[in-house]
């Protein structure tokens, strides 16, 4: 598959699919168990939370799809603070029943690590075959043209070396590493915008929160939740 192969933007009526792209992508991989052991519902939970996430982001991000509709990509414009969805709680615990403290989990931990200054945060990269590392880069790399545009840093999470070395192959630096959940290693991305104006520092990464820990190697998966 050609990597430059064209993107569109999501629309309201796209959220069903990146939910469906969403579930596919994280059913079969350690975080998504350690999310949802129950692996008959794993599914249905997965698809309702990343449904809240993605309407989320077509009011506070981008949403993009490879044209032919087999990758996802979803970003929130991090300006400044934006707020939770609304009724986060709520619709966590209706979709999410006992599993619900995972996914808090999940969140306040990445949240932890999130840099505080203005940038592009790509949150989720769904790309259901990992066999089929095309489809993951040729959503990357167009989608992260449209944000360079912006001139802002791009901050992201990968869960795998594969998924990290596809980053750092896109321009990425490798910035933090920490455990989540106790099976999944998340490796923290930064990216410079070559539009990138801001010349009051030389330091081209945000500030490390915590020391780095050794990586763990997982199934690919191509997911970052906020």
């Amino acid at each position: 598959m050609n990597v430059s192969m064209p993107i569109v933007r999501a629309r309201w009526c796209d959220i069903g699919r990146i939910a469906d792209l969403v579930t596919e992508t994280l059913s079969p991989t350690a975080l998504g168990a350690w999310l949802v052991p129950d692996e008959q519902r794993r599914p249905t939970i997965l698809a309702a939370v990343a449904r809240i996430w993605t309407e989320h982001a077509l009011l506070f991000g981008d949403a993009f799809l490879l044209a032919d509709g087999t990758a996802a990509t979803i970003w929130f414009h991090r300006y400044r603070p934006i707020p939770p969805p609304a009724r986060y709680t709520d619709r966590l615990a209706d979709a999410c029943g006992t599993h619900q403290n995972a996914f808090l989990q999940f969140d306040q931990a990445l949240a932890a690590r999130r840099p505080t200054g203005a940038h592009n945060h790509l949150a989720l990269l769904a790309a259901p075959d990992p066999a089929d590392s095309n489809r993951a880069a040729a959503v990357l790399a167009a989608a992260q043209r449209r944000m360079d545009t912006l001139s802002l840093p791009t901050y992201a999470e990968v869960f795998t070396d594969t998924d990290r070395d596809l980053f750092q192959r896109h321009g990425y630096t490798h910035r933090d590493t920490f455990p989540v959940g106790g099976h999944t290693t998340t490796h923290t991305m930064w990216r410079l915008s070559p539009f990138w104006t801001d010349r009051s520092s030389r330091n081209t990464r945000p500030p490390l929160p915590h020391p780095l820990v050794p990586p763990r190697n997982n199934p690919p998966t191509r997911w970052a939740l906020r």
